[in-house]
């Protein structure tokens, strides 16, 4: 008997361990399997947040270096300049103020003098003020730009400080500074189903979905960072408090498991600010900043336990059955007995058994409801992906227009210097009577009119949205609108551009507009890579060949390096220098050729330059032009 008894403990001993292995087996499974769910849905938010900060900042890095183009405000830095002519500039800066949409614009002399400002008519106006000690201001006279977010000294209001150096010929006179508000993004990732953070290189959060941790230091400071806060005033004096984020545990691919608890009352939000996140960063290309995701793990945490209860319960029921089949054969002169116990038993188990099965049945079921409910979210935030890109799409003709801004108003000017001249001598020829010369001076200012009318309407056909529908488009005609468009800019640069279209023309199967905008990126792109060059020439070839479309750009340039070609197509990877582009000229341009069944490829010629190669499928006969 005291055998059979110390069996007997030993069997529910061992019953016991293999019970809780498998609850405990099953809870790692699914916590694993829950976490890489969320891993590849914050890793979807996460490119969607960074395309809309990326979009919102670059809709206005272009606005501070175009103030140079205004002769007004460079004759303002000059040293004999009057209070009249800095009224003049800051009436005109409040009226861009105002149409852009930014929170102010104001010109800073070589002294770090504020001379001309949007809000000059305000009490707390920035006229006069002393901004030397601002870091923009320094690095705008060293390396040409600046940025910074940081907190204004004057009316305590946050903002992206973008800087731009004025230069008069070659001579840098002053800096010109738009300070834009990102406000209205924040809010729009408040409705979003999970926190999202962007930190400084300090490690301060700058932007948040959640109010109440922004300006708060994910690390703690130290005392050189802090001293060099309180000499820049980038944060205004704020006191900058740990957020108080612990890490648990690091992840593949960059991702960590963290507690975030904060002292005093949780703030109320729509979704959980505190307890155990998931988190995915990625730094933010063109800043020194980090933009961070927090995805809650309540949901994989309670899938976890459910799944561990569920492999608990279902090892004991077998185990219990197995122990009651054995128990059947080693006793059967007291079966009678042992089956009627065994079955009161096993009534118990199966009743219980079928009441957790039916909850956790139910739980399964809302479980799915949940899931299909993030599947559709996941759609919707595909389509909102696909909008973001073909605002990329058409954020890439802007840059381009911007890039061509300084030819285009060179080629309008000469026209518009020439109808000044001519109207004002027809006046003069009309008081005399002499209606002849009258004539002759209003038939060339409708040619002028012409030619500025033909100069626009390329600009303007080039930055229309497309609608994406493919159809019949002749490639010589597309060259041609795009030959166009970069007019001003061959003009400039004294490039040759040698053309040679087969006799049977080519005509391929996409979206003629988006065409046109791959040629314009891969024309200017020559001619940016023959910078300097004493006889720059850009030659391109186009032939239809075995049912598709060839298109060669060639340039004579100094040719791609290894690292170029390695990340050619990659979004942000540039050789230009600070502030001539973002990369992403290629990257769409491919993205646009790949969307059409084409390819884009490139590479250095044999007889010198580099060479990109595009093919297009051919449309057939009978296909409708778009």
């Amino acid at each position: 008997m005291p055998l059979r008894r110390s069996l007997r403990h030993l069997m529910v001993l061992l019953l016991l361990c293999g019970v809780l292995l498998s609850g405990w087996l099953a809870y790692v499974v699914a916590l694993r399997v829950g976490q890489a769910q969320i891993q590849a849905t914050g890793l979807h938010r996460l490119e969607l947040y960074t395309a809309s900060l990326q979009r919102e900042i670059s809709k206005y890095a272009f606005l501070p270096g175009t103030l140079d183009l205004e002769k007004e405000v460079l004759a303002l830095l000059a040293p004999d300049a009057s209070a009249a002519q800095a009224e003049e500039v800051s009436a005109y800066l409040e009226q861009l103020n105002e149409r852009a949409g930014t929170l102010s614009i104001y010109v800073i002399n070589l002294d770090g003098r504020v001379v001309a400002t949007s809000n000059w008519r305000r009490p707390d106006s920035f006229m006069g003020e002393d901004l030397q000690f601002r870091p923009y201001f320094r690095d705008a006279l060293s390396s040409g730009t600046g940025r910074l977010f940081g907190i204004g000294t004057t009316r305590g209001e946050p903002g992206y400080y973008l800087a731009s150096a004025l230069l008069d010929g070659n001579r840098t006179v002053g800096v010109a500074v738009t300070k834009v508000s990102l406000d209205q993004l924040e809010q729009s990732w408040s409705t979003v189903e999970a926190p999202v953070i962007v930190t400084d290189e300090n490690g301060v959060v700058i932007l948040g979905s959640v109010p109440d941790w922004k300006f708060t230091a994910l690390r703690p400071l130290d005392e050189n960072t802090r001293k060099a806060f309180d000499q820049t005033l980038q944060y205004n004096r704020r006191a900058l408090s740990p957020l108080g984020i612990k890490v648990l545990s690091d992840l593949d691919q960059g991702a960590r498991v963290v507690r975030v608890a904060r002292e005093g009352t949780e703030m109320a939000s729509v979704y959980p600010v505190t307890g155990r996140f998931l988190t995915q960063a990625r730094a933010l290309p063109g800043t020194p900043w980090t933009i961070t995701v927090f995805s809650h793990m309540a949901r994989a945490d309670e899938a976890a336990q459910s799944y561990a209860l569920i492999a608990s319960t279902g090892t004991a029921f077998l185990a219990l059955l197995g122990f009651m089949l054995n128990q059947r054969r080693r006793h059967q002169r007291d079966r009678v007995r042992d089956r009627l116990a065994a079955r009161e038993a096993l009534q118990a188990a199966h009743d219980e058994l079928e009441r957790k099965v039916q909850q956790r049945t139910s739980d399964l079921q809302q479980t799915n409801e949940r899931l299909q409910q993030e599947v559709q979210e996941r759609i919707r935030a595909e389509a909102t992906l696909r909008a973001a890109q073909n605002e990329l799409v058409q954020a890439g003709k802007l840059a381009v227009i911007g890039q061509l801004s300084t030819g285009v108003a060179h080629e309008l000017n000469q026209p518009l210097t020439a109808l000044r001249t001519l109207s004002g001598n027809s006046l003069r020829f009309l008081e005399r009577g002499d209606l002849a010369t009258v004539q002759i001076n209003l038939e060339r200012i409708a040619q002028l009119a012409d030619r500025m009318g033909l100069i626009t309407g390329e600009l303007r056909a080039f930055a229309r949205k497309s609608s994406g529908e493919p159809g019949a488009v002749p490639v010589r005609a597309a060259l041609g609108n795009a030959l166009a468009v970069l007019e001003s800019r061959i003009q400039q640069t004294g490039a040759k551009v040698d053309v040679q279209v087969a006799e049977t023309e080519p005509v391929a199967w996409c979206d003629g507009n988006r065409l046109e905008q791959v040629l314009v990126n891969l024309i200017n792109n020559a001619l940016d890579a023959m910078a300097g060059a004493p006889t720059p020439c850009v030659q391109v070839r186009c032939e239809l060949l075995h049912g598709q479309v060839h298109v060669q750009v060639r340039d004579h340039g100094p040719g791609l390096s290894e690292e170029a070609i390695a990340h050619l197509f990659e979004p942000f990877f540039t050789t230009k220098g600070s502030g001539d582009g973002l990369g992403l000229g290629l990257a769409l341009s491919a993205g646009i050729v790949r969307e059409s069944g084409g390819t884009l490829g490139g590479a250095n010629h044999p007889g010198g330059g580099a060479v990109f190669h595009l093919t297009l499928p051919a449309a057939q006969p009978g296909q409708p032009q778009p």
